[in-house]
């Protein structure tokens, strides 16, 4: 048993032992934090001058449109130069757009539409920055520690994404809403400083491209350098579409999201006042449970060893969530509710382990970025309808809003089941 825990333990912590392994990490979770720190000075200073919530809304429109518009851009651009490279530019950008909000918000010269003008700019540098994140490991280290790589940097987003709201607010209740906009410029520009020292793999030898169907011994040509922007969106998400394995990966993450945006918030709020008749606490306990279980999952897809079959652990995900979002339609117990959510987030943690290390793994690395950005794309357009409706459901019954999406992911797993080359996936 003692041998077991070591092995598992070693495993976990083997990329940790590669410089350019730990300064991704580093720079991809102080960039993570920076995040959080522009939500909360975003919205601090929106409220600030305006005291209105409308207009909140409209600033965080600003940033999510040109992120949402300009990610395929962002993944071709990726794929054609290099994610290091880009995740440097975009950072060190970021940083001065940061800083320099933060110094006229200090001189006292901001107003609402400078606000929603540096938005759109930080948003749209963004959109090149987020796919180039999720797709530069695989030149940094081997593919037989994906899965561990993976775990340990989500492990890392996720501390960052709770630690950046969280610090953020503290520095503006003890300073100044323009001094987040100061520090987050630090964390952007800390995180270029730490990409610049990642080191990558030597290319292997040129050859033919092998396709994200390599393993039923398909090949794709690559797309030409001299091909036009356009083309090559066109192409990237012509890979995307062909292969029925990435389009099961693209129909469950685009399921999963739909049951962030919605059940995991409105739902969320929604039981939480109501049905459990708690209040915010019993909100922020089911947060931290489906983060928390998150996790825990990330961790033990790190320490599993071998390619499972990820088509059987996509269906099981699916299926794992079908039942937690029906037992969640029915519960009137607090305590039940936060082990339920702590299950479904440690499958989510668990599953994103390899679903993301088998697309890193499987897809030419000359496509790769313009497959995820597809992905982020999908994601991006039904988190809105996902709130809206989820909103609309939840108000006539929760019930109804839990197990309409319970329903939407138990035919995700029969479409995975039915075919046979997802499910042999690994």
């Amino acid at each position: 048993m003692a041998s077991t825990i070591a092995d598992a333990r070693s495993r976990l912590w083997a990329p940790a032992r590669l410089p350019s392994f730990r300064a991704l990490w580093l720079g991809q979770s102080l960039s993570l934090l920076g995040d959080g720190f522009s939500y909360i000075a975003f919205s601090w200073i929106t409220l600030t001058l305006t005291q209105s919530t409308l207009a909140l809304g409209v600033v965080l429109a600003f940033q999510a449109v040109p992120r949402a518009l300009l990610t395929l851009i962002g993944g071709s651009l990726s794929d054609k130069w290099s994610p290091r490279r880009l995740m440097m530019i975009s950072s060190w950008v970021r940083a001065a757009v940061m800083v320099g909000v933060g110094v006229l918000g200090l001189a006292g010269l901001l107003s609402i539409w400078l606000l929603c003008a540096v938005a759109a700019v930080f948003g749209a540098v963004d959109a090149f920055f987020q796919p180039a994140r999720l797709t530069i490991l695989p030149s940094v280290v081997e593919k037989e520690v994906l899965p561990p790589a993976n775990a340990l940097l989500s492990i890392g987003s996720r501390v960052s994404a709770v630690l950046g709201p969280a610090v953020g607010g503290v520095v503006v209740g003890f300073s100044d809403a323009n001094v987040a906009f100061l520090v987050d410029g630090v964390c952007f520009a800390l995180c270029g400083l730490c990409v610049a020292r990642v080191r990558t793999l030597a290319k292997s030898p040129s050859g033919p491209e092998v396709a994200a169907g390599d393993e039923a011994g398909t090949t794709v040509d690559g797309p030409a350098p001299e091909e036009s922007m356009l083309s090559r969106i066109r192409a990237g998400l012509a890979y995307a579409f062909q292969d029925p394995r990435i389009r099961t990966m693209l129909v469950v993450d685009t399921a999963i999201t739909f049951c962030y945006a919605g059940p995991f918030t409105v739902g969320f709020a929604n039981l939480a006042k109501f049905e459990l008749n708690g209040g915010s606490t019993t909100l922020g306990l089911l947060g931290g449970a489906l983060a928390g279980g998150a996790m825990l999952g990330g961790l033990a897809g790190g320490v599993v060893g071998g390619r499972p079959r990820v088509g059987l652990l996509i269906a099981g995900l699916a299926g794992w969530l079908a039942v937690g979002m029906s037992v969640l339609g029915v519960l009137h117990n607090t305590v039940a509710a936060i082990v339920t959510v702590l299950a479904m987030g440690f499958a989510i943690g668990f599953q994103g382990v390899f679903g993301l290390s088998w697309l890193q793994r499987n897809i030419h690395g000359s496509v790769l970025s313009r497959v995820v950005s597809v992905d982020m794309v999908l994601g991006y357009a039904i988190a809105p309808i996902s709130l809206v409706l989820c909103g609309a459901l939840a108000e006539a019954h929760t019930e109804i809003m839990f197990g309409g999406t319970a329903l939407i992911l138990a035919a995700t797993v029969l479409g995975v089941l039915s075919s046979k080359s997802v499910r042999e996936m690994r």
